[in-house]
């Protein structure tokens, strides 16, 4: 898919947050609820990561040059760390208010009305997240991947306030609303800690996923029946690109064209498997010892 059909993506989700925080805002005034203003809250921090995701698909998208020979890539993770960043800060208000709503209750008014607005933004939400999951997926983007998963789980969040907000109102119990609240915020608080760690692990150069790494080994054994051998074999993600090095071992007697043709096969092999993937190749020669001198890089 072409960069701008990522960004296409982006777009959307911060069209999805804008209609949804003024839903969510009009069912928080109607209603007075904590737990409605908590669920609008989170809403302005979903739109502060869709624009921090279009910047960073933008920045991701740029070529090589001189001083980022491998790319722009690791951009998509500064996005989903600056998204968990938000989460959390916004898990802090959303407490701060519920305290304050345990130690000052407040009638909820205009429920139904309230609770269809939010409904109807819930939806929005699932339509938008459903989008950028596919495409996530689709292109390895871990960037609308991580937008997608944060629309998600504000949909369930709005589901477990609507049900609640609905249960204070027909049983008058008005602690029911703070308590949904601060159950809100535990919530995004561990998808916040989920997406800041996913962005650490690929800024440090984390492994590409294990499924992976088990295809290309089951590449490579097809070649090891026809006598050739390999070590060495390093993987790490950045962004939606994956990179991968090996050194593959051939018989000494073979011509470089030969070889060249060999690792020209293994290489086309490996990205059938993993898609979105540079390889990096060398070759060696089976009986020499000092083929065998690097298996420090051994994983």
């Amino acid at each position: 898919m072409a960069t701008t059909n990522l960004q296409r993506f982006a777009w959307l989700s911060i069209a999805a947050a804008v209609t949804t925080i003024l839903l969510k805002g009009i069912a928080w005034w109607l209603t007075g609820s904590v737990g409605l203003l908590s669920d609008a809250l989170e809403s302005f921090v979903n739109l502060a990561g869709a624009l921090m995701a279009l910047a960073m698909l933008t920045l991701a998208a740029s070529p090589a040059d001189d001083k980022h020979a491998y790319g722009h890539g690791k951009a998509e993770y500064f996005s989903s760390a600056f998204e968990g960043f938000l989460i959390l800060l916004a898990a802090v208000s959303i407490a701060y208010t519920a305290i304050d709503r345990f130690l000052h209750p407040q009638e909820i008014e205009a429920v139904g009305v309230g609770l269809l607005v939010s409904v109807v933004a819930s939806l929005i939400n699932l339509f938008a997240a459903r989008e950028l999951l596919k495409a996530g997926r689709a292109h390895n983007s871990i960037t609308l991947e991580a937008d997608a998963k944060h629309l998600m789980t504000d949909v369930w969040t709005s589901v477990g306030v609507i049900i609640g907000v609905g249960l204070v109102w027909l049983s008058g119990w008005l602690w029911l609303d703070p308590l949904i609240a601060l159950v809100v915020a535990a919530n995004i608080v561990w998808t916040g800690w989920q997406l800041m760690s996913q962005s650490a692990s690929g800024l440090m150069d984390a492994a590409i996923p294990a499924e992976q790494i088990a295809s290309i080994e089951a590449v490579l054994e097809t070649y090891r029946e026809q006598g050739l051998d390999f070590h060495a074999l390093r993987t790490r993600q950045a962004g939606r690109q994956a990179f991968i090095s090996l050194h593959v071992l051939v018989p000494g007697e073979w011509t470089v064209q030969r070889g060249h043709d060999v690792v020209e096969d293994i290489e086309a092999d490996i990205r059938a498997v993993v898609p979105f993937s540079h390889l990096t190749t060398h070759l060696e020669p089976l009986e020499d010892p000092r083929s065998l001198a690097d298996l420090s890089l051994e994983n």
